[in-house]
């Protein structure tokens, strides 16, 4: 991997990591207030609607088309901040129009999610809710599309720091209500536009530093913005179908109070390491090979490609083990308090098992789709996403009436895997920087076996923790026992095996440093 991309994924890492812990307190604080009954079960549906379109239109389809046009242009020495601006002003105008329809048009957006919600207080509570929080799509997408241009030059912390003061204000909201005694799913809905102010605020400043300064205006119509649409249309489609497989997970839960809740937090816990390494690794990844492409160095663009896959397997491989071997303490320890109880924390906990089986498949697919977007090639990600989309709903709708909500979680897993083999196959016939070269071979059996080590110290030593886990007072240094353990276990059998080198991740941590 070449320096500058390792350093800008563990810049992003980096962040990531803090925002996901101010994330895990935000996400405990919501769990000891709300639970997992109606109020919970409401508000994560109806801030799921934003974020939902949110991927669809802004970090998905329009800014993997966005990024590498933008990112060549910069390296033509073209005038790429006039191409910013239309696409700024295009897509402000459609998310104007968008977030007043979606408004008025909730009833319907909150029964297409979660049907099981009619007839009882959830859907009502969903519809208010949703109501408030869905002009956060304006500006979140917005923000995302900024990013995009600080990305491209290169500026990764000025938009990684943005998640974390989203976690630090819904922090401060949620203990301000405590103090005032507001209500709080209320203050909750009201924080996610607030949020999103804060957060198109920040970055708008970033960019502005830059060197570029956004401005509303009517969008105009220019050969590259209708290059941008034609390119980012098969990626819109396919946003489509991973939200389709989003709405089918949330309809299967939604039959069984709670399970949405449960669903929720098991996806927030995983969703560490895939943020901490996989969206970074994506997300650095793609102005990289854009410019390799445009240079025509394709050896550079294998050399990079192979090296962060391999720095993602070596990180994430041991965290999906980590979390099907400790899913329960995991979540026992960080969100069975005040509402929230040990029936939700099994099966939260079981859940999160199940997320767990994917987390390499999540993590690779943020890998290997930047070769296909880099080099303008939409189309091959959305057939993938259908077959993939197939998968997902026959599994969750046919496996529901055997194994309930659990069939929502295993379904997204096996469609995840089936999505990164089809990315696999496609790329190889397409490019030879997606082959696998002999060091990454080499080592990923290693990697397997490390995490197998570590996996069976964790068991022995959950079983010995366990009166531990179970006391208030010791729990949280008995879970601390169990990450750090691992954490020691996994390094020291993967540098025996020589699955890495640790002078590797030193020399990366020294050069984000420097």
């Amino acid at each position: 991997m070449t320096k500058s991309l390792i350093r800008n994924v563990v810049t992003l890492g980096g962040w990531t990591l803090l925002s996901r812990g101010a994330g895990f307190a935000r996400d405990m604080m919501m769990a000891s207030y709300l639970g997992a009954g109606p109020v919970a079960d409401a508000f994560n549906v109806a801030f799921s609607l934003p974020n939902m379109f949110r991927r669809f239109f802004a970090e998905g389809a329009f800014n993997q088309a966005f990024v590498p046009l933008y990112a060549k242009k910069l390296e033509a020495g073209e005038d790429a901040s006039d191409f910013a601006q239309d696409a700024f002003s295009g897509l402000g105008a459609v998310l104007a129009v968008f977030t007043v329809i979606g408004t008025l048009a909730m009833p319907w957006l909150v029964w297409a999610m979660a049907s099981g919600f009619a007839g009882d207080a959830r859907f009502d509570l969903a519809v208010e809710f949703g109501r408030i929080t869905f002009v956060y799509i304006f500006f979140i997408s917005l923000f995302a599309l900024l990013s995009g241009v600080l990305n491209a030059h290169g500026k990764f912390a000025e938009s990684g720091f943005v998640p974390v003061l989203m976690n630090l204000v819904f922090i401060a909201a949620m203990a301000l209500a405590a103090w005032r005694g507001w209500d709080m799913g209320q203050t909750l809905a009201w924080t996610v536009p607030v949020t999103g102010i804060a957060q198109l605020g920040w970055t708008w400043w970033a960019v502005t530093r830059a060197g570029f300064a956004p401005r509303l205006r009517l969008p105009r119509w220019t050969p590259d913005l209708r290059r941008l649409l034609i390119i980012a249309g098969p990626a819109l489609l396919a946003g489509g179908v991973v939200q389709i497989n989003l709405i089918v997970s949330r309809q299967v839960a939604s039959g069984t109070t709670g399970a949405i809740s449960w669903l929720s937090y098991a996806d927030r816990l995983y969703q560490l390491p895939l943020g901490v390494v996989g969206i970074a690794i994506g997300t650095a990844l793609l102005p990289e090979l854009s410019r390799r492409l445009r240079a025509g160095d394709s050896a550079g663009g294998r050399e990079a490609l192979n090296r962060g896959a391999e720095f993602a397997l070596a990180l994430t491989v041991p965290a999906a083990v980590a979390l099907v071997v400790i899913a329960m303490p995991l979540v026992q320890v960080l969100f069975q308090r005040g509402a929230f109880g040990p029936d939700d924390t099994a099966n939260t906990a079981l859940a999160l098992a199940a997320y767990g089986l994917g987390l390499p498949a999540f993590v690779l697919h943020k890998v290997l789709q930047p070769l296909f977007y880099a080099r303008e090639d939409t189309r091959s990600p959305f057939r993938f996403a259908l077959w993939s989309m197939v998968v997902n709903a026959g599994l969750a709708i046919g496996l529901m009436p055997w194994i309930g909500f659990i069939a929502a979680a295993l379904a997204t897993t096996v469609s995840g895997w089936t999505m990164v083999a089809q990315l696999w196959l496609g790329a190889r016939k397409m490019d030879e920087a997606a082959h696998f070269d002999a060091r990454l071979r080499s080592r990923l059996w290693r990697i397997l076996l490390a995490s197998a080590v570590m996996g069976a110290v964790l068991w022995g030593l959950t079983v010995a923790l366990g009166p531990a886990l179970d006391a208030a007072r010791w729990r949280w240094f008995a879970l601390g026992a169990l990450v750090f353990t691992g954490m020691a276990c996994y390094f020291a059998a993967g540098t025996l095996l020589g699955a890495f080198r640790l002078s590797e991740f030193k020399s990366a941590l020294r050069r984000n440093r420097g």
